[in-house]
């Protein structure tokens, strides 16, 4: 399943979602085709056994900018901007932002908990993001998500209601991060740091949910005069 876009309006512009998409695509384009490039992954990457030494730990904020692929940007991305844009709104823009990083920092922690003898550099902003999605999961889990789907030689696309989406993604990774914890070579992916930023953002959103909530129904009751 790959989702397009969701059905859900917001109340004010995703400004910060905007800059973050924009600044991770500049980077990518000026880090990627460089000749050095697997030399700016080694040294601005995140390596779980010197987070856990405290050394290095600036690659926890480093890392979250850098991809490995042109798959791995457009994945992140897409992600970010379908689902940022509610959270944006519903945080506000600097809070928004404390919060994504954050979420990606702890995802870092969670995953260097899992494999912390790895010297290998981690890049990324998928636990940023899962955090956003650990959000999005609490507060619009009736959003409807446009999602691109195949059935059999059949490509379409169909709503699906967002706790049922992102329910999914998170059940996958629990299941994809289980194997990881025995066979930690089998995919290169931090599906912990995923695990680990989702709960975060879960837990954070829960307890502000009402009163999110019940500034963007006053909202909308005033705009469309329900």
């Amino acid at each position: 399943m790959l989702p397009i876009k969701d059905i859900n309006p917001t109340r004010t512009k995703p400004f910060a979602t905007k800059i973050l998409v924009a600044v991770n695509i500049i980077i990518f384009i000026l880090t990627y085709f460089r000749p050095d490039f697997n030399q700016i992954v080694y040294r601005w990457g995140v390596k779980p056994y010197y987070i856990l030494h405290g050394r290095q730990l600036e690659t926890m904020f480093t890392s979250m900018f850098l991809h490995a692929n042109f798959l791995h940007i457009a994945g992140n991305m897409l992600y970010l901007w379908i689902f940022g844009d509610n959270i944006e709104d519903s945080f506000g823009h600097l809070k928004f932002l404390i919060f994504y990083f954050v979420s990606g920092i702890v995802g870092t922690i969670v995953h260097a908990l899992t494999d912390p003898l790895s010297k290998l550099p981690g890049i990324g902003a998928s636990g940023a993001i899962s955090g956003v999605m650990g959000a999005y999961f609490i507060l619009f889990p009736g959003a409807e998500i446009l999602t691109l789907v195949l059935f059999g030689f059949i490509i379409t696309t169909i709503p699906i209601r967002a706790y049922f989406f992102v329910g999914f993604w998170f059940v996958l990774q629990l299941l994809y991060g289980t194997v990881a914890l025995y066979l930690p070579s089998s995919t290169g992916i931090a599906y912990w740091a995923h695990i680990g930023g989702f709960i975060f953002g879960v837990i954070v959103t829960l307890p502000i949910k009402e009163k999110t909530l019940g500034r963007r129904k006053r909202y909308f009751s005033e705009v469309y005069d329900f």
